[in-house]
């Protein structure tokens, strides 16, 4: 389960991400509050290192790969990376929520 302090950060977040592609060791740096190293193992063609940057974003967050969304970098080492709002989890937070005050 997400805390909910993680559960306000994700409702609007963007974040800045330096993206190492090609490398041996996929692993996520906290630089920030919002910045970011990522490596992954894919090659920066055809976008495949972004769609492995998504999905090491999305796990790093514990959300969806499809509230990740590029904004701008994307054929280049930096990018700006928006998280949308995920109301599954705040759904989830609210029943559980509920159900323990019955």
């Amino acid at each position: 389960m997400i805390p909910a302090t993680k559960l306000k950060i994700i409702k609007k977040m963007l974040i800045k991400v330096k993206v190492f592609p090609d490398l041996k060791k996929e692993e996520i740096i906290k630089k920030a509050e919002d910045s970011f190293d990522v490596r992954v193992r894919a090659k920066p063609q055809r976008g495949d290192a972004n769609k492995e940057v998504i999905k090491a974003i999305a796990l790093y967050f514990k959300i969806p790969a499809a509230k990740v969304r590029l904004i701008k970098g994307a054929k280049q080492r930096n990018k700006i990376f928006k998280l949308l709002n995920d109301r599954s989890i705040e759904n989830y937070k609210t029943k559980k929520r509920s159900k323990k005050n019955s």
